[in-house]
């Protein structure tokens, strides 16, 4: 009997020690209570690189433990080649990434956008960084219409291996059907659409363009660092969903060359607050001067080969003349048909802007012309 009393005082004792010991032992499911439980974050940071006319979009992985989506504070600076990215020589290569703006990313599990500027090693602005210098006013809005066309083995959706379509430039515009838009275009624009919403992006729109296989989408911002942010992240989102296509973007300018096709652009909208809220035609025929004074520097931040485009034809004014008129879409700048109805008041949209253009350079242009004209008194 003592020896079975003893088995039990055992067995009393060791049942005791599990019991306190469970729940803070480290093979426990149960987490501590003061404890958080992380998950693995996909930051992919994204930037522009050193190529010269058009800078190329670059993008790498960092993956790091947090207990929910990390805010912009959160995320660290990362370092990078830029002898890679034409951003550097090999000799002293280390160039650092700093995130600027952040965006949800619903491609991927746990996955976050995260666009950055290019800082030198001693943490200053690299020379490519277009972005730290601009003009930024936040009272400006901006909305970009990104046009661009779809090409899939060297050519433009729908066209054939030989020559072009037997029906020319007429029926694609905001088309309907399988004839006019094929079966994969319509696909890609919708998911990015949903993707660009998804992230947080004001994605105004989409629609079918002038050629077959050409397309554009609206992004607009309150100032010139936002609105030029969101079309960066727009574009890189649009450049990795055509992957899994098989498919390219094509942002070149007149990518078919000097024929009866149009080219793309990236028309700029813009209406300060002054324009908005009290207008006059006097004030807009001396912005409209000042435009015209300043069209030489205009085009020259407003896209390479635009002389390709900007012909007088399809749409375009010619890129030695600057002109205005109310809904003229042969002009340079548009003037809505609501603005002289409206005391003068509301937006205007450049339309030499072209579709490999800045949106930094182009935005801070246009604010850099519009602080020419002083406000009447």
């Amino acid at each position: 009997m003592h020896e079975i009393q003893e088995i039990l005082r055992n067995i009393r004792h060791i049942y005791c020690y599990v019991v306190s010991h469970c729940h803070t032992h480290p093979d426990s499911t149960e987490p501590k209570d003061n404890q958080k439980s992380m998950a693995k974050y996909k930051l992919e940071y994204i930037w522009l690189d050193g190529y010269q006319p058009v800078p190329n979009i670059r993008a790498k992985t960092l993956v790091k433990d947090f207990d929910k989506e990390p805010t912009l504070e959160q995320l660290p600076n990362w370092g990078f080649d830029g002898s890679s990215t034409q951003q550097a020589e090999g000799h002293s290569s280390d160039c650092v990434l700093k995130p600027v703006a952040k965006f949800h990313d619903a491609s991927r599990k746990n996955g976050v956008i995260v666009l950055c500027e290019v800082l030198l090693a001693d943490l200053k602005p690299h020379p490519t960084n277009a972005r730290a210098t601009i003009l930024d006013d936040p009272e400006t809005w901006f909305g970009f219409e990104q046009e661009y066309f779809l090409y899939k083995d060297g050519l433009p959706l729908g066209f054939p291996k030989e020559g072009f379509p037997k029906e020319g430039q007429g029926k694609y515009y905001c088309g309907v059907g399988y004839s006019h838009m094929g079966s994969i275009a319509r696909e890609i624009v919708e998911k990015h659409l949903d993707l660009c919403l998804d992230a947080g992006i004001n994605h105004e729109g989409i629609n079918a363009e002038v050629a077959k296989g050409q397309w554009e989408f609206q992004i607009f911002g309150k100032g010139s660092k936002r609105a030029a942010d969101e079309m960066c992240v727009a574009r890189f989102i649009l450049n990795r969903l055509c992957e899994s296509y098989g498919v390219d973007v094509n942002y070149h300018c007149k990518p078919l060359g000097a024929t009866d096709w149009n080219g793309s652009g990236m028309h700029a909208n813009f209406s300060t607050k002054f324009l908005r809220e009290v207008g006059g035609k006097e004030y807009f025929e001396a912005l409209m001067a000042a435009f015209d004074k300043y069209k030489v520097e205009h085009i020259a931040v407003y896209g390479p080969d635009n002389h390709l485009r900007l012909t007088g034809h399809h749409e375009t004014q010619s890129i030695h003349k600057f002109s205005f008129g109310i809904a003229d879409r042969g002009a340079s700048i548009r003037v809505p048909n609501s603005m002289p109805k409206n005391a003068w008041k509301g937006y205007l949209e450049d339309r030499r802007p072209n579709s490999q253009g800045d949106p930094y350079q182009i935005a801070s242009r246009i604010l850099e012309t519009i602080a020419t004209v002083p406000l009447p008194k």
